[in-house]
């Protein structure tokens, strides 16, 4: 039987994860970037036995960073017969993921100001009393 060792999520990177949560990121995403961040390429099985993740969740999770291109993929053969092991690892950097983020939330935050604007200005013209 052969052995290996994967790293694993801890503490401080299941709270990275609670804050990318915060924001509105799922989890499967949130806990993918947090395992990538902390190694330099891994399998998709070390994913999954670091992060704590099913399969389809990192499958689900991939597709997300490579929709972002967050993440490079690359194919190595394994010993003897069988489908090629792909790596992953990201593309870019963690502070330019939060700030990818933090992009998004401000014009999230805008569109949402707007959005109460425009209904303070229609409430006005309403001719209901209170």
């Amino acid at each position: 039987m052969r052995q290996f060792s994967v790293k694993v999520l801890d503490d401080a990177d299941r709270e990275f994860v609670e804050v990318l949560r915060e924001l509105g990121i799922p989890r499967n995403v949130a806990s993918m970037i947090t395992y990538l961040a902390n190694v330099e390429e891994a399998t998709s099985r070390e994913i999954e036995i670091g992060s704590n993740l099913r399969q389809p969740e990192v499958s689900i999770a991939m597709r997300t960073l490579r929709n972002n291109n967050w993440v490079e993929e690359r194919e190595i053969k394994k010993d003897g017969k069988g489908r090629p092991m792909k790596v992953y690892r990201l593309t870019i950097s963690l502070g330019d993921i939060i700030k990818h983020f933090e992009d998004e939330k401000r014009k999230e935050s805008v569109k949402t100001l707007e959005s109460i604007e425009k209904l303070k200005e229609l409430s006005r013209s309403l001719s209901v009393t209170p």
